[in-house]
């Protein structure tokens, strides 16, 4: 069974940084497909950034240019790196990973594993 653990969620002030942090155990192959969600209170789940076979990546519109999805150095890690963060950008932020990429593996696509999350707030 594959365990996503999510850390790096904090309070923080309009136009600072953060960055979430993703590590994934129980499955000892590359997990191909991993990408971040995140869910307001009141909102529906969406997709924030995902990276498919460690070659391409996908963003939401609302975040492109702000920020960034990267794999760790260790296996089946992910980064976040947030910049410029704006008060719309408080969520709950979760880890979610599927064994396998390419075409299946889309912002809008179903993921296998879930983390429990970790919660961004930012303040103007």
């Amino acid at each position: 069974q594959v365990h996503l653990v999510e850390s790096g969620g904090e309070a923080a002030q309009a136009g600072g940084s953060l960055r979430l942090s993703c590590a994934a155990s129980g499955y000892p192959y590359t997990l191909s497909c991993m990408g971040w969600f995140r869910q307001a209170p009141g909102q529906e789940r969406e997709g924030v950034a995902l990276i498919n076979n460690a070659i391409s990546t996908e963003y939401a519109e609302s975040v492109k240019g702000r920020f960034t999805i990267s794999k760790g150095d260790a296996l089946n890690t992910l980064i976040l790196q947030m910049n410029n963060l704006q008060p719309e950008d408080s969520a709950t932020y979760y880890c979610a990973a599927s064994v396998w990429g390419g075409s299946d593996c889309q912002l809008t696509g179903d993921m296998e594993y879930w983390g429990k999350g970790t919660l961004v707030t930012i303040t103007s």
